[in-house]
């Protein structure tokens, strides 16, 4: 039987985390599940620690999102995981589209499949229109550096097999946000992506770690470091 890790990055998710592990329990008793605390400063771990059979990976200092999800990589790595999916801890991803996310790798078709909201059909939650434009200046350039087109390149819900777990255990982009980095990064090496439509729900309970000027910075960054790893 597959093995397949889901990898939970946490930073102060104290109001959610609980519910969601809930939530993929409730699906799936074969998942391993672990949740990767980025040094939260709440109750993220004493929650988490409630439900069963959870690994819980705390970090001695803060990383930052790619830190923690890379951490997550080499630990399903290390335990032979034959796929790993990434989901974020505030609820959003809703885990019913674990299975849908590995269908694709289980029948070869990629090595990572992301979850895309702007696929989707229904009226789930897209994020705010600043955001969303965002995304779009990051859609255009990911084509633009890359020839080829994603959707919902800052979706943090992804899946991935074995030769992509490899891959990224050891060169995952160490960023604040690295969702549209890595794909970059996977693409320039060979790796195959795919997309598909998954509905994505608002957050219910605390806030976003990225504020209104905080979304400037965080697009300068990333469209910096995109350049980059494409020209690395």
């Amino acid at each position: 039987m597959n093995k397949c890790y889901i990898l939970i990055p946490c930073f102060n998710e104290e109001e959610n985390i609980k519910a969601l592990l809930q939530e993929i329990k409730t699906i799936s008793q074969d998942y391993r599940i672990v949740v990767i605390n980025d040094c939260s400063q709440d109750n993220t771990i004493q929650k988490a620690s409630e439900v069963e059979n959870i690994t819980i990976l705390n970090l001695p200092i803060n990383l930052g999102v790619g830190g923690a999800v890379q951490a997550g990589l080499r630990f399903a790595l290390e335990k032979h995981a034959d796929f790993a999916v990434k989901i974020d801890g505030d609820g959003q991803h809703d885990p019913n589209y674990i299975q849908e996310v590995l269908e694709p790798l289980l029948n070869n078709e990629a090595d990572i499949i992301i979850g895309s909201r702007f696929l989707a059909t229904n009226d789930g939650y897209k994020s705010t229109f600043s955001r969303r434009l965002g995304i779009k200046i990051l859609q255009k350039l990911y084509s633009a550096l890359t020839g080829e087109r994603i959707t919902d390149p800052t979706s943090g819900l992804r899946a991935y097999n074995k030769k992509a777990l490899e891959f990224m255990a050891e060169n995952y982009p160490s960023f604040d946000y690295p969702e549209p980095e890595e794909a970059i990064l996977a693409v320039k090496n060979g790796l195959r992506l795919k997309e598909i439509p998954v509905t994505m729900r608002e957050r219910k309970n605390g806030m976003s770690s990225i504020s209104p000027l905080g979304s400037i910075y965080y697009m300068i960054k990333v469209i910096i470091s995109m350049i980059f790893i494409r020209l690395r």
